[in-house]
């Protein structure tokens, strides 16, 4: 019986707390069902860190994936090597998680549930020393397995797809401790809603090809860019931007939408932020944008085509091939030339009809009530 369950996250990007999240929800609905699940805590392992080591974790990864996108696509990969880095990245890690490491040991839950590498790593270094009996489970929140989540001493892995499982079993992780669920994503993604009634919802056209737009992961210059080569579709469009808590570049788009022509071929819709992406992706036909685990694994529950732009370079190039080795994506790396590429897609329904049911076929909506059921399993 799980009676305390702490939820791990680092708010290194939006992915990793939205994966806890969807997880904290999934077993508050099995505590309601009077399951055994007493009492769940979600932690953002950064807030116990000091200072120097949070700023590069979060805001300094920022500001080189928007300005120098290839360095930390080359630390990826120099780092992308099964054992090599672990006793010197641990060093490192214990120095600077000390406040994490005493709450851990004071708090000791049932299960602790992590959805970052670096509590993960923290979590069994203590199983290792025998300093916490909590069992472990590792959630990779992207569809190939890094080096830096592999550790030793854990309970349960979960993966986004089968191949991820066939890269663990030739680490010689055990099969038995491996999980092919999906990204957990935020279960109110399996309720179906109707398209049109999405769209009419929230003041969209009913008869325009939709496209969801997330700006969050762009540089301020690449929006302008981007949504400029958006405007030169041939085929009637309707652009559904998301800007997120960016007030600045919601102002900024908002007038640009005001300027165009309602009557122009693409028209602009931004939004702010929001809780209801599901709905707005339930009244989109395709998303474009970078392929993060999570906000790819939301569009596939919904059936969504992929047009993947200038994708980070590391575990996004990575999702880039499994969403183009599945048939559900596109690729644009030249923006003068995104509207030939979707226009060409357009063009050809059967193509882009297959692409979206190719998305449901990737798709695991209910990865998150698979997670609890399978932790509840180990209990």
């Amino acid at each position: 019986m799980l009676k305390k369950v702490l939820l791990l996250s680092a708010s290194a990007g939006a992915g990793h707390v939205r994966a806890a999240e969807a997880i904290e929800k999934a077993l508050k609905e099995k505590g309601e069902d009077k399951d055994g699940v007493e009492e769940v805590r979600h932690l953002d392992v950064l807030q116990f860190t000091n200072k120097v080591f949070r700023h590069l974790y979060s805001k300094a990864y920022i500001d080189l994936v928007n300005k120098m996108p290839e360095v930390p696509g080359w630390i990826y990969d120099k780092l992308d090597t099964p054992w090599k880095n672990e006793r010197r990245r641990l060093a490192l890690d214990k120095l600077n998680t000390r406040p994490l490491v005493k709450l851990l040991r004071e708090y000791r839950p049932d299960m602790i549930v992590c959805t970052h590498f670096l509590p993960a790593e923290i979590v069994s270094w203590l199983k290792a020393k025998e300093r916490l009996a909590s069992r472990q489970a590792i959630i990779v929140t992207d569809f190939d397995v890094h080096a830096m989540w592999l550790c030793h001493h854990y309970e349960q892995y979960f993966v986004a797809i089968d191949e991820a499982r066939a890269y663990l079993e030739a680490l010689r992780i055990p099969p038995d401790k491996i999980t092919v669920s999906g990204i957990p994503i935020d279960p109110v993604f399996t309720l179906q809603k109707d398209r049109r009634e999405m769209r009419s919802k929230h003041g969209l056209a009913l008869d325009r090809t939709t496209i969801l737009l997330s700006s969050g992961g762009f540089g301020v210059g690449s929006v302008d860019a981007l949504i400029a080569s958006l405007l030169r579709l041939q085929h009637s469009a309707q652009i559904v931007a998301i800007c997120g808590r960016n007030q600045e570049l919601k102002e900024r788009l908002t007038k640009l939408a005001a300027s165009i022509n309602r009557q122009a071929t693409v028209i602009l819709k931004p939004f702010g932020y929001t809780q209801e992406m599901d709905e707005l992706m339930a009244a989109s036909d395709l998303v474009l944008g970078k392929p993060g685990g999570l906000t790819t694994s939301e569009a596939l529950s919904k059936g969504l085509a992929f047009v993947i732009v200038n994708p980070i370079p590391g575990q996004e190039e990575r999702n880039s091939d499994h969403l183009l080795e599945g048939a559900v994506a596109i690729r644009c790396n030249n923006l003068p030339i995104l509207a030939y590429k979707l226009d060409r897609l357009l063009s050809d329904p059967e193509r882009f009809a297959t692409m979206q049911k190719n998305a449901y076929r990737m798709a695991r909506p209910n990865a998150a009530r698979d997670i609890v059921k399978k932790l509840i399993e180990l209990s």
